[in-house]
């Protein structure tokens, strides 16, 4: 005879859920903080032109961005079919990139400032004039640091 007797079934116990609660709001309040939304909305249309090499930016952060294309279908009545500049969230002229970049400028710290970046993104379709007339005006402003966004070529 045996002195330990195995009467009853032993189930594994669960696993405490109490601070299951506490574990997922830190992580919907981690994402909530770290997710950056889009800060500009497009109002042009932009289909880039295909690049023979392509490189990688660094540092987004430290880069402008200049839009030029059509206006969206929603915005061709009260602005037209030709290709118009689009700094942040409103068109302007040539004129006005001065006081763009001077504002962007403004807005990083001192070091950083020599890193600037200005990304021109044209479509395709956009005639050279207006892209060398932006240029013009860069240099005019000493944004010497200009790159071209385009899209990888298709892998055939």
């Amino acid at each position: 005879m045996s002195r330990f007797k195995k009467t009853e079934k032993r189930s594994v116990p669960q696993p405490p859920s109490g601070s299951l609660s506490d574990i997922v709001f830190m992580l919907l309040f981690f994402f909530m903080v770290t997710t950056t939304m889009r800060e500009t909305e497009n109002k042009v249309m932009v289909k880039l032109p295909e690049a023979s090499e392509v490189a990688k930016l660094e540092r987004k952060d430290l880069t402008s961005y200049i839009n030029i294309g059509t206006p969206i279908r929603s915005l061709q009545a009260q602005y037209g079919n030709d290709s118009r500049i689009q700094l942040n969230d409103s068109f302007k002229t040539v004129d006005e990139i001065r006081d763009f970049i001077a504002a962007e400028r403004d807005a990083m710290s001192e070091a950083d400032r020599s890193f600037m970046t200005v990304a021109i993104k044209a479509d395709e379709t956009t005639r050279m004039g207006i892209v060398s007339d932006v240029k013009q005006e860069l240099r005019k402003c000493s944004a010497l640091k200009i790159m071209y966004t385009a899209r990888r070529p298709a892998e055939e």
